[in-house]
């Protein structure tokens, strides 16, 4: 209300009834006081019986208007006429009860006020006793025409078929699922049951429909109420994501999955959901990515942003998946300012614009050029000196690099002595390099390169600690240093060439999907929880320690490729097994292993425990190497690679004639 409306309170309180814009519920508005005046005559005959009405017909009349136009100031003051009946809700109900209390309070001070004063007797012919009945009997009846007209509407309405569902989980999250689906408009889904965990639910009934036990033959169950989907509750996602059997059984029984994901971070009662989230669901069908077992990882990012808030911070490979994410999370801190090397020209295009868009006031400079070039380096770094270097700059591709040593050694290792070597020689606080589980006893190119630059840092990092420490003991003061950290863990779901969107885009021509070999197994993870990892890894180790990352339960890439076709629901896609590649590896490492490593500040880091190198004798042996890769020469390269690496062992490759020359040696 303006405040300087100087009209009536009268016509302040009554004039948007007569006002065009809410002509539309007027109906509304009339039905509810005609209630209002119905009510009160059917009480007053209850009350005086049939006689007494007649002979008193018009001062019931009278009385009775007048309570239904006192009916207005309540419906006026809680809107009681502006709701879309046909959706009308609890909360619309309440509001009607709330308007009749307001009425009731003022009929009565006004049937107390005309029989106190002995004015306008034809105002009281209803006693406070019928005043009340009347109230109670009018709300009834107008909570009954808005749930009929509601009803009558979701019956009559013409709408597409309704999907049949269970939902997973009950009242871990379910019946606010339940009732989310319920109240949609128009709805998508019909709900059918429940699976719950729950003992004391079981073999009943919930919102109408049966609770199903896990452990019921759910196949059958399937079939018999002919269900099409099954909607996951958001606090029973990774209780369902690890229960592997079930989702067997559903997938198999021809179900799709969605997953119930909240808008924000729910408020928990109990374990349950509050009633605010319940309407803030949304569902998404899922991936196999989504299905894949793994547990939840959380990590200090607040100690996170402590550390790298208000730093210069450099990222290489930052177009790629893994430097990518990098980019957007140390982005989310606020650095002082961000330098971005890739020498991939259009995808870096799009880390420019992605920065651009969603980080505005993050100072950034992009620069595409190759890591191995040590001028450009050697600018880039004496103009920017950043604090914080995230080494993500690798060739990554198994086959490529087997059948280019010389490219994988001039890239991944040199490159990555020549970011270390600008790392100390501009005072960098900390290099972060990304590694890979391929390194761990390699059987290929790219496995071995990546090994030699740990063994590269690792030996720099010794070197410049034993320099701090002679210095303090000669001196007496601390001198800081570049620490040198290593991060290696397995495969990231959903990166540049990973196995599951060559899958899916077999699965999309018809197939066949290609599956090196059926006893293949893979560790996966998440983009960004590998990322949180490599950034509480980075900024949390003191130097010198390769930490390795627990990436949960191994997957058999066989099955792997059987779910994605049964998530797609395509028909008669075959796999087809073509033989391992060369320097691929049946099993990846553990990486999780408790023998050999040590725990860390993190359930899922662990420090691996390797073999210390002298830094000039790595510096000599990758000297040579470099030159010896410049001629191109792939077995001189890859024979000396395994002189620096005596656990290379080629599997599947050409270079297993060298392994067989140097052990007859």
């Amino acid at each position: 209300m303006s405040a300087t409306d100087n009209r009536p309170w009268i016509s302040r309180l009554f004039g948007g009834f007569f006002s065009k814009r809410v002509l539309p519920y007027w109906c509304v508005l009339l039905l509810d006081t005609a209630i209002v005046f119905l009510s009160c005559l059917f009480c007053f005959w209850v009350e005086k019986r049939s006689v007494v009405l007649i002979s008193h017909r018009d001062s019931v009349a009278i009385t009775s208007l007048f309570y239904a136009l006192l009916s207005w100031v309540g419906a006026r003051i809680f809107r009681t006429y502006s709701g879309v009946v046909r959706y009308s809700s609890m909360v619309d109900l309440m509001k009607v009860a709330f308007s009749n209390l307001v009425t009731l309070a003022l009929a009565l001070i006004s049937y107390s006020l005309f029989k106190w004063q002995g004015i306008l007797p034809g105002f009281t012919a209803l006693s406070p006793i019928a005043i009340i009945a009347s109230l109670v009997v009018a709300t009834m009846l107008m909570w009954a025409m808005r749930l009929l007209v509601r009803t009558v509407f979701e019956q009559t309405q013409i709408q597409t078929k309704k999907t049949k569902v269970l939902i997973y989980g009950a009242l871990t999250g379910g019946v606010g699922l339940a009732k989310s689906i319920r109240d949609q408009k128009p709805q998508h889904f019909e709900l059918c049951g429940f699976i719950s965990h729950e003992h004391r639910i079981r073999k009943m009934s919930l919102m109408g429909v049966p609770v199903f036990n896990p452990d019921d033959d759910l196949d059958a169950i399937v079939k018999k109420l002919h269900i099409e989907a099954v909607l996951v509750s958001p606090l029973r996602v990774d209780d369902f994501r690890n229960n592997q059997k079930i989702q067997d059984v559903l997938i198999g029984a021809g179900c799709k999955i969605y997953m119930a994901q909240l808008e924000k971070e729910a408020n928990l009662i109990e374990g349950e959901l509050s009633e605010e989230d319940d309407n803030k669901m949304q569902l998404k069908e899922v991936s196999v990515e989504d299905l894949l077992p793994r547990q939840q990882i959380s990590v200090d990012m607040k100690s996170l942003e402590d550390q790298l808030k208000g730093k210069r911070v450099l990222i290489t490979g930052s177009a790629g998946s893994i430097g990518a994410e990098i980019v957007r999370q140390v982005a989310a801190f606020h650095p002082a300012k961000m330098m971005l090397i890739d020498q991939a020209e259009t995808p870096q295009h799009d880390i420019r614009l992605m920065m651009a868009n969603e980080f505005p006031d993050v100072p950034c400079e992009v620069v595409v050029t190759s890591i191995s070039r040590r001028t450009r380096m050697e600018s880039v770094f004496s103009t920017f000196r950043p604090e914080y270097v995230f080494h993500a700059a690798a060739y990554k591709h198994v086959p490529m690099m087997e059948d280019n040593p010389s490219e994988a050694v001039m890239n991944n290792v040199y490159g990555t002595k020549v970011i270390a070597d600008m790392s100390v020689q501009y005072g960098a606080k900390k290099f972060v390099m990304i590694s890979t589980d391929k390194a761990v006893n390699p059987t290929n190119v790219m496995g071995c390169s990546k090994r030699i630059c740990e063994i590269y840092v690792q030996s720099l990092d010794r070197k410049l600690k034993l320099e701090a420490l002679e210095e303090q003991h000669r001196s007496g003061q601390k001198m800081d240093y570049t620490q040198f950290v290593t991060t290696r863990f397995g495969n990231v779901l959903g990166s540049n060439g990973s196995v599951i969107p060559l899958f899916r885009e077999q699965i999309k021509k018809g197939g066949p999907v290609t599956v090196t070999d059926e006893r293949i197994v893979r560790f996966f993870m998440l983009i960004p929880e590998a990322c949180k990892l490599v950034l509480e890894a980075g900024t949390k180790g003191n130097g010198g320690e390769i930490f390795v990352f627990d990436m949960g339960e191994p997957v058999k890439i066989a099955d792997l490729a059987k779910r994605m076709i049964a998530l797609s629901h395509a028909k008669n896609v075959e796999i087809k097994y073509t033989g391992l590649r060369e320097g691929e590896k049946l099993y990846e490492e553990v990486l999780n292993e408790l023998e050999g490593t040590k725990p860390t500040f993190h359930e899922k880091i662990r420090i691996a425990q390797v073999r210390e190198y002298d830094y000039d004798d790595v510096s000599q042996d990758i000297e040579e190497l470099v030159d010896i890769s410049k001629q191109f020469n792939n077995m001189a390269t890859v024979r000396k690679m395994k002189e620096i690496v005596p656990e290379y062992k080629s599997n599947n490759s050409v270079y297993e004639a060298i392994d067989k020359e140097m052990s007859e040696k």
